[in-house]
């Protein structure tokens, strides 16, 4: 059943929610830059007070050795199930500054955008279903479902507190059904759903030459460069066609799922468009579309993040810089054990690393493992059902090149899947400068979630709240 009251309401509303999103996206919440500390506790509380706002009777901001978890939950309808609404408020650091094109934390709408850090990525996705649920209780004064909401502050760190919390929280995180704000969809022309996901381990490179910066005139050719050594070394990391070189790091890797090859076979994918999409020169030859997007979305990488070393100002500075450094983050599929991954990337760079410079390589939490969804699953069909009927158009089911990892953890501490049902789109520059929302899927999501949980009313129940 569609309820057009409620619907109307969400429509009238949406001027007074734009002015909240842009409020919400004006708090540098930074996980990773420890300059931004106190934008992480503003958001965590702008996070708890909106909930409370919106209805929810118990909400608690909870505190997990790193960023604090928002914790709300709303069990009101007995006898109907219970759904995990999972977000994050925490977003990636904004530079280059000078790339953006109005303040990243300054959220201004142009062309029906919204431009802000964070607002694709996670704010404006993960505030859609806080609005649904008070618009909700406000027209019938209840819920069709009961809610948990659970909301991180260091999914773009890596969520190291993550999966400890919820260990700690399973009776008040019993659910049947875990529903992902956080996400996006392959192409704002396509409609679709994910289900898989790549994993993730991240790693840095430090090589150190001497004790301090040398005047590279004085000491050129003689003493270590380690920047000069460092491209050296990187560059064993990969085949001549830009697939990983290293010795075991593709152990365990299974075959792709044949629904997902069918998909991408289905997408029709355009290279070319691609390409000048994103405004990089084509290769040449150009790569055919199906196997772009295998690369993308089903075959394991190994990326540089960053390079640093030396001197990058402007002008010249004649200095050989004491160390040199890169980040490094490998992106996994099905099968890959994040440790064993790492351990092989490791084992590859000390037999590779030049003599004459200390070697380092600090890694970045645990891991995550790929995420694979039940094709079978019911909840799967109802955002399907939902997705069509909003968007139009069936949509496709698509694997995701990024990483998200609350879905592996909510199936081992709770036992239960997720969907994803974003708003996002990929192609928002929600990790680079000039992040936007659509604002015509800010209102396509307030409709679907209001539908999704009204048709989840009939998900078959796992267990009590």
């Amino acid at each position: 059943m569609i309820d057009l009251d409620l619907e109307a309401d969400l429509a009238a509303g949406f001027p007074a929610a734009l002015e909240e999103l842009k409020r919400f996206c004006r708090i540098p919440s930074v996980s990773t830059d420890p300059a931004y500390r106190s934008g992480i506790a503003d958001a965590a509380a702008w996070v708890a007070a909106r909930l409370r706002q919106a209805g929810f009777p118990q909400v608690e901001t909870i505190a997990t050795g790193g960023h604090p978890l928002v914790l709300a939950e709303w069990h009101a309808t007995p006898g109907a199930p219970t759904i995990l609404v999972y977000g994050h408020y925490d977003v990636q650091p904004p530079d280059p500054i000078a790339n953006w094109t109005s303040p990243p934390f300054d959220p201004v709408v142009r062309a029906d955008r919204l431009y802000a850090r964070g607002v694709s990525d996670d704010k404006g996705p993960l505030l859609i279903p806080i609005l649904v649920a008070e618009a909700m209780s406000r027209r019938r004064g209840r819920l069709p479902v009961n809610l948990v909401v659970l909301i991180e502050g260091e999914e773009e760190s890596g969520s190291p507190h993550f999966e400890p919390a919820v260990a700690a929280l399973k009776p008040r995180l019993a659910c049947d059904l875990a529903v992902s704000a956080d996400g996006a969809m392959w192409r704002p022309d396509l409609p679709s759903v994910t289900v898989a996901s790549r994993g993730l381990v991240a790693l840095d490179v430090v090589l150190t030459g001497a004790a301090k910066d040398l005047h590279s005139g004085r000491h050129g050719g003689s003493a270590p460069n380690p920047l000069q050594a460092l491209v050296r070394l990187l560059a064993t990391l990969h085949d001549h066609e830009g697939r990983v070189a290293v010795p075991g790091f593709h152990d365990g890797v299974r075959p792709p799922d044949p629904a997902i090859l069918a998909a991408i076979r289905q997408a029709d994918f355009d290279p070319a468009a691609y390409y000048a999409g994103i405004g990089a020169v084509p290769p040449v030859p150009m790569p055919d579309g199906d196997a772009l997007l295998v690369r993308q979305w089903l075959e394991p990488t190994l990326e540089f993040n960053g390079i640093a070393g030396g001197y990058a100002g402007p002008g010249t500075k004649t200095v050989i810089p004491a160390t040199a450094q890169a980040k490094i983050t490998c992106r996994l599929v099905a099968g890959q054990v994040p440790a064993a991954v790492l351990d092989a990337v490791r084992r590859h760079l000390a037999a590779h690393a030049p003599s004459g410079f200390r070697l380092e390589m600090p890694g970045h939490g645990s891991g995550t493992p790929a995420f694979a969804l039940d094709p079978g699953l019911p909840g799967l069909a109802a955002t399907e059902a939902v997705l069509a009927e909003v968007l139009g158009q069936a949509p496709l089911r698509v694997a995701m090149g990024a990483t998200v990892p609350i879905g592996g953890v909510l199936e081992r501490q709770l036992g239960v899947p997720t969907v994803f049902f974003s708003f996002s789109t990929s192609d928002e520059d929600y990790h680079a400068p000039n992040e936007f929302f659509r604002l015509e899927n800010f209102r396509r999501g307030l409709v679907a979630w209001a539908r999704l949980l009204d048709r989840l009313v009939d998900l078959p129940r796992k267990r009590e709240p």
